[in-house]
């Protein structure tokens, strides 16, 4: 009977702590007025074939915050048979209403045929920057491709961009702005999950690049050129489990 309860007692103890965080949405708030007064959401690191997080619980959180814009700051899949699942995502993203945009990420040049995700966006009516930029109403939206697979194109990124408008910048790994040479009023990104696993050196043994080596993987920042922000993403990479850190979702108030 006691071998039994221990049994038990580990399984919830390894369930509240690994896996319920991964189903308990946070939904992160964000005020940096640059003065666009629009409500970006940022949904990063979708992983769907790691996802616990339902399309429903994420249609929810879309409508109770009824944004301006959505920005999807990639990782999809690396897995094309969870194509069909990330379609279903992107339709109930898309169906809100509000322009989507949208960059890749590192898992998503993992895909044998990356076309077929491009496509899906495509049907959907979501928007991929691959390193250009797109002038909306009220500011310029850039797009710089995935910097740690070497897809980053910053100066081509920023073609076209002038001084008229704020520039918002959407990317997957952080890195990239230490090679940013223009300003920008904000940034956003996601790839480094907040750790996912919150533990003590957890970037010396899986190294993330200079932002995380010097401790910066979450949250508001500030460097020279603009503030940026590091989503802890959705989704889970390696693992499908987060240690004191929790599935978030991000609105902007800009």
């Amino acid at each position: 009977m006691n071998i039994l309860l221990t049994i038990v007692a580990s399984m919830l103890l390894l369930y509240i702590f690994f896996i319920f965080p991964t189903q308990w949405l946070k939904i992160e708030r964000v005020r940096h007025p640059i003065g666009i007064h629009k409500r970006i959401l940022q949904i990063s690191d979708l992983h769907v074939d790691m996802l616990r997080v339902s399309p429903q619980r994420i249609r929810q959180a879309i409508e109770a915050n009824k944004p301006d814009y959505i920005f999807l700051t990639g990782d999809y899949t690396y897995k094309e048979r969870y194509l069909p699942r990330a379609g279903h995502y992107f339709k109930i993203i898309a169906n809100y209403g509000v322009p989507v945009f949208a960059v890749l990420g590192n898992h998503d040049y993992d895909l044998p045929r990356l076309n077929r995700l491009l496509d899906l966006f495509q049907a959907y009516g979501i928007k991929v920057l691959l390193n250009e930029s797109v002038s909306l109403p009220d500011f310029q939206l850039v797009g710089i491709d995935n910097d740690s697979t070497g897809h980053s194109r910053t100066e081509r990124s920023f073609e076209g961009v002038g001084n008229e408008k704020p520039v918002v910048v959407i990317t997957h790994d952080p890195n990239v702005l230490l090679n940013i040479k223009r300003p920008y009023d904000y940034l956003m990104a996601g790839h480094l999950h907040g750790k996912q696993l919150n533990v003590p050196f957890f970037f010396a043994l899986k190294p993330k690049g200079p932002l995380a080596a010097k401790g910066i993987y979450k949250g508001l920042h500030t460097e020279q050129n603009g503030a940026f922000y590091i989503s802890k993403g959705i989704g889970q990479a390696g693992v499908n489990a987060r240690f004191m850190v929790r599935s978030e979702i991000t609105v902007h108030d800009l």
